[in-house]
């Protein structure tokens, strides 16, 4: 028996197939480009193990369309990837594959492989968001997601400017959330360098420190997780998670007492790996809700 899964990113769609252990058998990777050319490599992939592959948990960028009375359950819904845009991902996929399956974004994936087998696995509340070329965010609590009408949208928080001189953020919808002046893109657009590239002592990283922490402090003061998780690709520069913390605590003040707060906001545990441990997960899960 093995469990499929899809991490659906706006750059590329990882695609695995993990036993019942959730141990990675076969995996790769594929670049997000038109629907058909991206699915007909995704379809091909799982072809290959369509005989033991008993259900698949998906994952994918959104925003996406996940309340099942919906006749647009499944859509990836009102993106900036205008190709992708009113497209039905799970519809395509139950095309080829009659075999049940578990859909939800991207981050709630990575949320869910991380509250079972990494930094929130002896937890019953975490909040995991992702700063990469979006910026969202996804909240379990005793095992099951947070949301109601649809799922949250976390990088679309209204956030303070850095100072009087803060340019509008990049989003075409806000002018100053999370996402539009925190993720890599908006760190390019400031500086003209991208982030892997910046400089450690550049300015730049308390600015996003500050942006990121204000995220962290709405989500305590709404949400009160026992942890918040910090993942993707802006996250990798080694002195921001610091940098955040110690923001964070400017902001909060002693309102809310925080024991550790290099225990309460933290790094990823599986790293690159969080959405596809977590897709193994729900792919599992499908099958009981059949």
């Amino acid at each position: 028996m093995l469990y499929g899964a899809i991490e659906a990113g706006g750059t590329k769609f990882v695609c695995a197939v993990g036993n019942e252990k959730y141990e990675t058998i076969d995996k790769i990777s594929i670049e997000t480009s038109h629907p058909e050319e991206t699915f007909e490599q995704v379809i091909n992939f799982f072809n290959k193990y369509s005989d033991e592959m008993t259900s698949i948990g998906i994952g994918s960028f959104g925003p996406i369309n996940n309340d099942m009375n919906s006749s647009k359950y499944g859509y990836i819904t009102n993106t900036p990837k205008l190709l992708w845009k009113d497209f039905d991902f799970l519809g395509t996929l139950q095309s080829s594959f009659n075999i049940p399956m578990y859909w939800t974004t991207d981050v709630n994936a990575s949320a869910n492989g991380e509250y079972h087998f990494g930094s929130g696995k002896d937890l019953t509340s975490i909040v995991y968001i992702t700063i990469g070329t979006g910026v969202g965010g996804g909240a379990i609590q005793n095992g099951e997601y947070i949301g109601g009408a649809s799922h949250p949208e976390m990088g679309h928080m209204i956030v303070h400017p850095y100072d009087d001189k803060a340019e509008k953020g990049i989003c075409p919808y806000h002018d100053f959330c999370l996402e539009g002046l925190a993720c890599g893109p908006a760190i390019e657009h400031r500086t003209g360098v991208k982030g892997k590239d910046l400089d450690s002592d550049s300015k730049e990283w308390d600015i996003e420190a500050y942006y990121i922490a204000q995220a962290v402090y709405n989500i305590t003061y709404i949400l009160r997780p026992e942890r918040v998780i910090l993942g993707g690709g802006v996250m990798h520069k080694e002195m921001l998670l610091e940098k955040v913390q110690l923001k964070y605590q400017e902001l909060a003040g002693d309102y809310l007492e925080i024991d550790d707060i290099k225990k309460y906001i933290v790094l990823p545990e599986l790293g690159d790996e969080a959405a596809i441990k977590g897709c193994y997960q729900l792919a599992e899960r499908a099958i009981s809700m059949k």
